[in-house]
């Protein structure tokens, strides 16, 4: 007879020390301190960094250690106008969502449905469509004309490109009953369409880089997921591994040895941005390394990361596994960097609206490089980052034309995404640390 396992053994010790949360607005003044103790456990600090980022908090500073059994952090944050987190529904929901009652492991090990929220915002029953391909001029318009015309209301899209490839994953309910697309034939018909048009051109499938249209049959966080499809479009391939991101703006990316204590230190500094740490922190899960010590600050211009990492067989990374990394940190951290500008736009959401503003922006010439669409209600509200198709500056006649023609439906408040900054000169070949805490200054006082 074989032995039986309770199956619910796995949670014992978390059960008997449950997580502990803090929110603390008495020790700085300038900042309110995220503190999270917990039981170690796989993926935990990509959860909590998850968190802080779909609550759209700067993340000014944070000490990470989980070295052992248990899990430590500190975070340094303020709200999305800059000022200390003092809202009680956002202090109440990290509390929830990171202490003892935390949905969050439940929900990667619940059933294959999409979920009902997306990021902060719950949006009701939905499909979730991930496509991935060649980017074109116009290509998001043609997108949303074809699932207008297939009768699918798009509740929610979030949309990334990188050189000249496109992710995007589209959340959509049918027009008539509001309820999710379940019908296989209706899907494999979507599929077929999006296909021809993610194709455009006339190309084929070629290694992986071609055109993929599919219904997503798991729940992964929106942002990790557009990862995701990214990396595994091997866009660092060969012709990316000529390394173009530590350029004009500075980002540059590092692996080096901790002979003392056996880790492999990621060392990343570039511009700093929203999101940055949950960028990083996501892709080296996805890579199967985890992350025992970090700390990270930022001086408003730049942001700074020091990260001690094994894989998760314990070894330090090979030569080549550590390029690997460099290449994807860089692709990462690329990818939500914008120009340009950003076309906020907020209204009441009908059938056919993202269609006929994405219309409009082809028209004026110009190409999204990202978008964030959501319902709240029945208010859409979509935020489209848009360059020049040709690379030059946008004329701010097409702003104004723009503003003209989509401001007759909907709200619209257009924003210059400020310019790259120059990096400032570094020294002796190492990263600029000035009064940056590092893990490895204390390592070397703890020689044995």
């Amino acid at each position: 007879m074989r032995p039986y396992f309770d199956p619910e053994y796995e949670n014992f010790n978390q059960r008997i020390n449950p997580p502990r949360v803090c929110i603390d607005n008495t020790t700085c003044s300038d900042c309110t301190l995220v503190k999270v103790d917990s039981m170690n456990k796989n993926g935990i600090l990509l959860e909590v960094v998850q968190v802080l980022s779909d609550l759209d908090l700067t993340i000014l500073k944070a000490y990470i250690t989980s070295d052992g059994g248990w899990f430590m952090d500190v975070f340094h944050v303020l709200d999305k106008k800059g000022q200390k987190v003092t809202d009680e529904k956002t202090i109440d929901y990290i509390e929830k969502a990171l202490g003892p009652g935390s949905n969050i492991p439940g929900a990667k090990k619940g059933s294959t449905s999409p979920g009902r929220s997306v990021g902060m915002h719950s949006i009701g029953d939905h499909t979730a469509i991930e496509l991935k391909g060649p980017d074109r001029t116009g290509l998001l318009s043609e997108i949303f004309a074809v699932l207008a015309d297939l009768e699918c209301n798009v509740m929610a899209a979030e949309v990334w490109t990188h050189k000249t490839r496109v992710a995007c994953v589209v959340y959509v309910n049918d027009v008539s009953t509001g309820q999710a697309i379940d019908d296989p034939c209706r899907q494999s018909r979507i599929e077929e369409r999006l296909r021809h048009v993610l194709r455009g051109h006339g190309g084929d499938d070629d290694g992986g880089r071609g055109a993929h249209t599919n219904f997503a049959v798991e729940s992964t966080h929106v942002d990790r997921r557009l990862h995701q499809l990214m990396h595994a479009d091997m866009e660092f391939d060969e012709g990316a591994l000529q390394s173009d991101a530590a350029d004009a703006d500075g980002t540059a990316v590092t692996v080096e040895h901790c002979e003392e204590k056996a880790y492999s230190v990621v060392n990343v500094r570039c511009r700093d941005r929203p999101k940055l740490l949950f960028d990083i922190v996501c892709t080296l899960t996805d890579m199967q390394c985890v992350v025992f010590h970090a700390a990270v600050t930022s001086d408003g211009v730049y942001g700074i990361q020091e990260l001690y990492i094994r894989r998760k067989d314990g070894r330090t990374l090979l030569k080549d596994e550590a390029e690997k990394v460099i290449k994807c940190l860089e692709a990462a951290i690329s990818r939500r960097v914008s120009e340009g500008f950003t076309l906020e736009l907020c209204g009441r959401d009908r059938v056919g609206l993202l269609s006929d503003v994405t219309r409009v922006l082809r028209e004026h010439g110009l190409t999204v490089t990202r978008a964030d669409v959501t319902t709240v209600g029945e208010q859409a509200m979509n935020v489209f980052y848009v360059r020049d198709a040709s690379g030059q500056p946008v004329d701010m006649k097409t702003i104004e034309g723009l503003r003209g023609q989509v401001g007759q439906t909907v709200m619209l408040n257009v924003k210059k995404v400020p310019d790259a900054v120059k990096a400032p000169e570094q020294t002796g070949g190492s990263m600029a640390k000035s009064n940056f805490f590092s893990f490895g200054g204390l390592f070397s006082k703890l020689r044995v």
